[in-house]
């Protein structure tokens, strides 16, 4: 376009960068939030509050947002609308089952935007219950093993107790059972393996494969989710 400014287009991108970052924060904020509300605003005596922190802190988050947000969670800021976690179920294209877990403090806004996101890319809500029996509620610990001994690493977790380990690219996803996910972080941690990640997650039970053209259609309906502040994690058996 003639007479573009260069300055005009730094300012732009540094606009969606920080957007990006805001939206990052907010989703990071409310997992913080929602820890704190169920188990209390200690992390020494809350794992929950302990791991969102840690991806708190990930994100580069001040200090400052993270204990707002932990106050938000126990009832400290009175004039804060509550937090909650609810999970819808919706089908993708050509049929992946999709759990879409979100922290919202209201639903009515949550639940038209999400809807309006899946129904404009050709997908459709269902009723709650109907796809979790797809799933199954784990642990996941999440290692990024570039530039180490990745079989080395398996095999202390395998050694540890991990029910299964998945190899993505370089992150070693390490599967334990919900009530043995902190008892194995720390046993990895203690063996001197710097943990990316950990939480509970859904992992289906079996996976289905699709066309590339509904691979195309999925990869765009996620980056529209995720752009949504209330989405925090989705899951599916692609």
């Amino acid at each position: 376009m003639s007479g573009h400014s260069h300055f005009a287009g730094i300012k732009h991108k540094k606009a969606i960068q920080d957007a990006k970052r805001a939206n990052v924060f907010t989703k990071v904020a409310r997992l913080v939030t929602l820890a704190a509300k169920d188990g209390g605003g200690n992390p020494d005596m809350n794992f929950k509050l302990r791991l969102a922190i840690d991806q708190a802190r990930a994100v580069n988050m001040p200090k400052d947002n993270i204990d707002r947000a932990i106050k938000r969670g126990t009832g400290e800021l009175k004039d804060a609308a509550a937090i909650e976690e609810i999970v819808y179920e919706a089908m993708g294209p050509e049929n992946i089952a999709m759990l879409i877990k979100t922290a919202t403090d209201n639903k009515n806004r949550t639940i038209t935007e999400v809807r309006s996101t899946v129904e404009k890319s050709g997908g459709k809500m269902v009723p709650a219950g109907s796809l979790q029996h797809l799933f199954k509620n784990v642990g996941a610990i999440y290692i990024n093993t570039s530039g180490k001994d990745a079989d080395d690493i398996e095999f202390k977790a395998i050694d540890a107790g991990a029910i299964d380990t998945i190899f993505q690219c370089e992150i070693l996803q390490v599967i334990t059972a919900p009530r043995d996910l902190k008892e194995m972080k720390e046993n990895l941690e203690q063996k001197g393996i710097q943990i990316d990640n950990a939480g509970l997650i859904f992992m289906p039970l079996s996976s289905i494969s699709i066309s590339v053209e509904a691979k195309i259609d999925y990869e765009k309906l996620l980056g529209k989710l995720d752009e949504l502040d209330d989405v925090q994690e989705i899951y599916d058996n692609l």
